[in-house]
């Protein structure tokens, strides 16, 4: 049994599901409207199934609150604003909770983004992936080139000084060029936070049932070498595997999950991960929307749960700390495993000597060649290794 000195900060993560149309590489929970969104159905679910996960948190302060999708935009600002009051009447948001929606170029019209930050949206991260139109219609993305050039102009003219914008590269037919070209024109429109990653082919997607022909991996290492070092020359700090800020832009929601805190989440397929005293448990929803709506007020809205055992924690912890650059210290690792280090020198140790990893005895972070071979770092930490 594990025992935890402290509860780690709390955020909330919303699940708002539906999109205009499911892109081919999209593997997230996300289904193609047809009709129109049974906002206010689907609102009540939300508050529902939160009503339902309050036990578990009372008192708790929630940090962070990110509305993902889907593409949440598609929403009504009334609805946003109810769901924002609502939770503020159950949970006790910090004064400077940052509050995050996901917005698509194509539905982030001016006015309609003003409601949504005068409703407490105070952070937007927006699905630019390209500039190019060419690459846009490659990946079945709804907008067009010149929506994905206006962004960040419309999000600032709305109020927002802190958004994020989503850029993808090693596009099918993608040149190593026009993949820096699209990150000079986000850097050129001065975002605050840049999510920049390759495209992958992910199961269950369309991609997969008929891939497209993409760079070759020593075609994508040599465009993510050219953009990181255009990021990093433009004054972009990179805090993540795919997160690149200027200076207190980091994402509060996303460096909660990569430092293993904790997270309520509502919506179909939201999951969840909730410290107790004694244990650590995982749990998600059902899936499919109209069954969410259907069962949300009660125990059958829970899709399936997971006690971490001692071993999950440890992988677990090490699979998302990994990804961060800043050295994670050995205090943090046991406040959020609950466990002494001490039987996991020789991992650390094996992995330093081979150069993956950098370890003091105080504190460890992944080297650059780390950060190249990430997924053989972590799997060196895997309860069956």
């Amino acid at each position: 049994m594990q025992v935890f000195s402290a509860l780690p900060p709390l955020s909330l993560y919303v699940h708002l599901p539906w999109c205009v149309s499911k892109c081919p590489y999209c593997d997230f929970n996300s289904h193609a409207l047809r009709g129109t969104v049974p906002e206010h159905d689907y609102a009540n679910a939300l508050l529902a199934d939160l009503d339902q996960e309050l036990p578990d948190v009372w008192g708790r302060p929630v940090t962070s609150v990110f509305i993902g999708g889907g593409t949440p935009s598609l929403f009504s600002p009334r609805t946003i604003d109810r769901l924002l009051s609502e939770v503020r009447a159950r949970l006790p948001l910090v004064p400077d909770c940052e509050i995050t929606m996901e917005a698509n170029p194509g539905s982030a019209e001016l006015a309609k983004l003003r409601e949504f930050r005068s409703a407490g949206v105070n952070r937007l991260s927006i699905g630019v992936q390209s500039f190019d139109a060419r690459h846009l219609k490659a990946l079945g993305r709804a907008h067009g080139s010149a929506e994905s050039l206006a962004a960040a102009k419309t999000a600032r003219d709305a109020g927002f000084d802190n958004f994020n914008l989503d850029l993808m590269f090693a596009l099918p037919g993608q040149s190593t060029a026009e993949a820096v070209a699209d990150i000079d024109s986000a850097i050129g429109h001065e975002a605050p936070h840049l999510s920049c990653y390759q495209l992958t082919i992910e199961p269950n997607t369309t991609f997969h049932h008929a891939p497209p022909e993409l760079p070759g991996e020593e075609d994508a290492w040599a465009m993510q070498c050219e953009i990181y070092e255009h990021l990093a020359a433009a004054g972009y700090v990179q805090y993540e595997v795919s997160a690149f800020a200027r200076e207190r832009q980091q994402c509060r929601h996303n460096l909660n999950y990569w430092r293993f805190g904790d997270y309520l989440g509502i919506g179909a397929g939201a999951h969840a991960k909730i410290t107790h005293p004694d244990r650590v448990v995982r749990r998600w929803k059902l899936k499919h929307p109209a069954a969410y709506m259907e069962h949300a007020g009660g125990a059958r809205r829970i899709g399936g749960k997971h006690e971490l055992t001692a071993a999950d924690l440890v992988f677990e912890f090490m699979l998302n700390a990994l990804r961060l650059r800043e050295p994670v210290g050995v205090n943090l690792f046991q406040l959020r495993t609950g466990q002494a280090i001490t039987p996991y020198l020789p991992v650390l140790e094996s992995a330093r000597d081979d150069g993956l990893l950098r370890w003091d005895g105080l504190s460890v972070s992944a080297t650059d060649t780390g950060y190249r071979f990430l997924n053989d770092l972590q799997q060196r930490f895997l309860p069956d290794a």
